[in-house]
């Protein structure tokens, strides 16, 4: 049930003494933070509206916290992109961007947070209070199913979700994350952002992304450690086999996670890897332990249920019930089986299957590194499906033939295309009309070489 309170702590009261995040330079205390976000929010431009572009976490944060002090709200785009960014910004008149380096191209007014004076000996015990129905933020869609949309979010929504996120995973206080999904995702936004605010864990300040650099991002904070991924992140650290740091927790979301790639990642950091199962539109609401089952299991409070062809889900930390997109099978009140995106079941020559599960087959064939299956939109006779695999070490005959032993025939890849790298969002997923670029222009090229 959401909280009825006018107003809610930007920090959680009963974490005082423990840092907020973990820099360079060093932990962060909650009372330097409150600073850094004082002095930021008195020389933010006066508007309603901030894209906050920061890459830098702690900058991120700090951006986020001092915006709201002003009363303005959070734009979060999906993608770093000056065409996405026009777009978003023009609806919404003033707004300005916060930065912490230089965008020369963007055509629009930028305040960078890397050029203030952050004194880390200042401090203050003072702990503002944020409108709960404040919108903090707005996300956006990905873009993956179409033109990207924006999802308003109220503080006291992010605030609750936060605590039920802490309430499932068993967060300990001192907890330290380390994230590799950006913050301006929704995932990374909850994760990451949100609960050194509403809680008593800690975030690093760095966005790893190699294998290399998230080992050394591990290394960098105390222990207890929790890693923040996604399928994408997890297989490349498994694949370049390094001596992990002692991690008490991996949690993967933006894409189901294959019980193989768990299982590697369990042995490799040696403990468990959990999956969050949400949104952009509802926020985290369901989790499991990918070797445990495929049974998720809703955040507490949190109920489905069942509306035309569709499931819904209310309760929680939402103010209002907010459709799925995705297909599901209930096991009683709390637990449910996911089937796939409604757009992603198919049928072919009476035979239905799941995208994502053709995914996880292709994915499991050693020597590929990365790959999609793809239904042709343009395809009338949908008798086809296209793949495009990364796999530098594999001859295409050999991934058809390892494929050939997993799934049914009729759901082969005709043609299969081998490429250098997926066209990802750095959050891992694979905006559907970049694929649909990407293979038009694969199909030119053979077009033309013919």
């Amino acid at each position: 049930m959401l909280e009825t309170a006018a107003t809610i702590p930007l920090l959680d009261p009963s974490s005082a003494l423990e840092p907020i995040a973990h820099r360079r330079q060093g932990a962060v205390s909650r009372q330097a933070f409150l600073a850094h976000v004082g002095r930021t929010a008195e020389r933010l431009p006066d508007s309603l509206y901030t894209i906050n572009l920061c890459e830098d976490r702690y900058l991120f944060l700090v951006g986020f916290a001092a915006a709201l002090l002003r009363g303005q709200t959070n734009l979060l785009p999906p993608v770093h992109l000056d065409g996405e960014i026009r777009r978003i910004a023009a609806g919404y008149p003033g707004a300005y961007c916060l930065v912490d380096r230089p965008h020369e191209i963007l055509p629009l007014p930028q305040c960078r947070l890397d050029t203030f004076d952050l004194n880390p000996f200042l401090a203050t015990d003072s702990v503002p209070n944020i409108g709960a129905d404040h919108i903090a933020a707005i996300a956006f869609t990905s873009g993956s199913t179409g033109q990207a949309r924006p999802h308003p979010k109220r503080w006291r929504s992010l605030v609750m979700g936060a605590r039920l996120a802490q309430r499932r995973f068993g967060f300990s206080r001192g907890l330290s994350i380390v994230a590799t999904v950006p913050p301006q995702h929704m995932y990374g936004l909850e994760t990451s952002v949100l609960l050194p605010l509403a809680t008593s864990v800690s975030v690093c300040g760095k966005r790893p992304f190699f294998p290399e650099d998230v080992r050394r991002a591990l290394a960098s904070v105390p222990v207890p450690r929790a890693l923040i991924t996604t399928p994408v992140h997890l297989k490349a650290c498994i694949k370049a086999d390094l001596c992990w740091p002692k991690t008490r927790l991996i949690i993967s979301a933006t894409a189901p996670l294959s019980p193989t790639l768990a299982a590697a990642a369990e042995q490799a950091l040696d403990c468990p890897v959990q999956e969050i199962y949400g949104c952009t539109e509802s926020g985290s609401i369901a989790s499991r332990r990918t070797l445990e089952g495929d049974l998720w299991r809703l955040y507490d409070g949190l109920a489905l249920y069942e509306k035309d062809i569709s499931y819904c889900v209310s309760g929680g930390h939402l103010a209002e019930a907010v459709a799925l997109n995705d297909s599901l099978m209930p096991d009683g009140p709390v637990w449910f089986k996911l089937l796939g995106r409604q757009d992603d079941l198919i049928n072919i020559a009476g035979k239905r299957g799941s995208l994502a599960n053709l995914d996880h087959k292709l994915n499991e064939i050693e020597g590929v590194e990365d790959g999609v299956f793809f239904l042709p939109e343009d395809d009338a006779k949908i008798t086809r499906l296209s793949a495009l695999v990364v796999a530098p070490h594999l001859e295409k005959r050999m991934i058809l033939a390892a494929l050939a032993e997993r799934i049914d025939p009729v759901f082969m890849p005709r043609p299969l295309y081998q490429i250098n790298s997926l066209p990802r969002t750095p959050s891992g997923k694979l905006p559907r009309h970049a694929v649909r670029e990407l293979l038009a222009r694969l199909r030119s090229t053979l077009a033309n070489a013919d």
